[in-house]
């Protein structure tokens, strides 16, 4: 177990992030229109730039343009002088329909049943050390970032800009339980002319001590804002962006594994993105049912083939019943092949932009199927 532990988060206007709402946005908008789209959109950015590639399969259509200019004006990149907004952006498309050597797995025929789109492991993990079964220090730094967007786009705080970074360091004790908050850092981009002194005070005051409870401070926490002493060039002006670059903030921080590819942009028949809801999904309900009070599920699949290659679990030592035991509760509970994934967590929706920032998991501002509780009840009867 760690003694120090730390976890990051970035805002919306990060350029990595730019892209994955982006790409999240053009699978919404095709699955409102065809819910049995293929998509596999990816996105970059760079000075007055985005490009937009991928494959995606689909009988309706979407104009990609506005998706990608209503998304940049939306996260808060609306004036030139950032050196990128939404009206005079260069949008480049270059999509192509989905491979015919993939589709012939992955669709459902009177051959065989739906299979993965590709092969691959992922992971779900869950702890009762928080309300929200997440690690406290990923859960915290994402707090921070939502917190850093609010305070500027409700204009609490009117010279900061949409690129921001947080990152929280927990201390444990030696039996693993937290302590306290060992380091907090802000980093955000702002109006040229406003004083180190000043936005160091305005954040302390409106974004850390509005998050972070007292009582996981003291005297000998360290904080730091923009320890570089200024961040005026930000976004896309200042660093390229890509869609999955930013996938431990988009799971646990580092804390649990994450599997071989990232979510954004992905239609939920790859399980590159439902087999890690659907293993956080079984995670979660296994420790709020008292299983465990931290486990991690794996799951593997090969392209083409529904049932999975492998699942295992970790449980940290915390288990109340044997893994052995476990394994077969899950392989008895929970349906992982890809079809059943998609039909139990209802996810041929458009509900994925909103996933897209702050974390896939552990979300307590949104309603998302995989952290759903429904299996708890049916779960402890494994206990007597």
């Amino acid at each position: 177990m760690y003694k120090f532990f730390t976890s990051e988060s970035v805002t919306e206007g990060h350029p990595d992030k730019i892209c994955d709402q982006i790409s999240d946005a053009i699978l919404d908008s095709i699955l409102e229109k065809d819910k049995n789209a293929r998509v596999a959109c990816e996105t970059l950015v760079s000075t007055g730039l985005v490009l937009v590639t991928g494959e995606v399969t689909t009988d309706t259509y979407v104009d990609i343009q506005k998706i990608v200019r209503d998304t940049v004006a939306d996260i808060g990149y609306d004036r030139g002088k950032y050196g990128f907004d939404a009206e005079n952006l260069s949008v480049l498309v270059c999509i192509n329909e989905q491979s015919p050597d993939i589709a012939m797995g992955v669709d459902e025929s009177n051959q065989h049943e739906q299979g993965a789109g590709d092969q691959g492991m992922m992971f779900g993990y869950a702890t009762n050390a928080t309300e929200n079964y997440m690690p406290i220090s990923h859960s915290y730094a994402s707090k921070l970032a939502r917190r850093l967007a609010f305070v500027r786009k409700n204009k609490v705080l009117n010279y900061l800009r949409p690129d921001g970074k947080t990152q929280v360091t927990a201390e444990f004790n030696d039996d693993g339980s937290f302590k306290r908050f060992d380091n907090i850092l802000i980093s955000t981009q702002h109006h040229p002319d406003v004083p180190q002194e000043q936005i160091r005070k305005d954040l302390i005051k409106q974004v850390i001590e509005v998050v972070i409870p007292e009582k996981y401070m003291d005297e000998s926490t360290k904080i730091q804002i923009n320890p570089t002493g200024r961040f005026v060039k930000g976004g896309p002006s200042g660093d390229s962006g890509l869609t999955g670059r930013k996938i431990i903030v988009d799971t646990y921080g580092g804390r649990a594994h994450h599997g071989g590819g990232a979510f954004s942009g992905k239609d939920p028949s790859k399980v590159d993105r439902s087999g890690a809801y659907m293993t956080r999904y079984i995670a979660k309900n296994l420790v709020a049912a008292g299983l465990a009070d931290e486990i991690e599920v794996q799951v593997s699949y090969a392209i083409g083939l529904a049932k999975p290659t492998s699942i295992g679990v970790d449980s940290f030592g915390t288990n109340k019943i044997p893994e052995k035991d476990i394994l077969k509760i899950i392989n008895d509970n929970f349906d992982l092949r890809p079809k059943a994934i998609i039909d139990s967590l209802d996810l041929k929706r458009p509900i994925y932009k909103q996933t897209a920032t702050y974390g896939h998991f552990g979300r307590i501002d949104i309603e998302l199927p995989w952290e759903k509780l429904d299996k708890v009840e049916s779960l402890k009867k494994y206990l007597k």
